[in-house]
């Protein structure tokens, strides 16, 4: 069973996407902040993580940075509500695997 980290401010984003997961069967963690799942990251293991870029504290963008020092090779899925083009590129040419808007599809 896959493990997923979820990285976002919101208590909405975080709790539906955890339930969806769940009820997929994926084990799932959530962080409020890009420190709080850094923090996760250093003491657990990932398959991936979805990360939000707005966020207090510690917004996705350097959190994506600062994991590529970390774990370069742990994939993260980047989520925005300010989605465009301009984030998107800016996060796949820092690591990440790919760029949804927020709210997601849950379809």
């Amino acid at each position: 069973m896959a493990k997923i980290l979820i990285v976002d401010d919101e208590d909405a984003i975080r709790r539906t996407l955890k339930d969806i997961l769940t009820y997929e069967k994926f084990d799932v963690d959530e962080a409020k902040d890009g420190m709080e799942g850094l923090a996760k990251i250093k003491k657990n293991e990932y398959d991936v993580i979805l990360m939000d870029i707005k966020m207090p504290n510690m917004d996705g963008m350097d959190a994506l940075e600062r994991l590529q020092d970390i774990q370069p090779d742990l994939p993260v899925i980047m989520i925005s509500g300010h989605a465009n083009i301009d984030n998107a590129v800016e996060a796949v040419k820092k690591g990440a695997f790919d760029f949804i808007s927020k709210p997601p599809d849950l379809n």
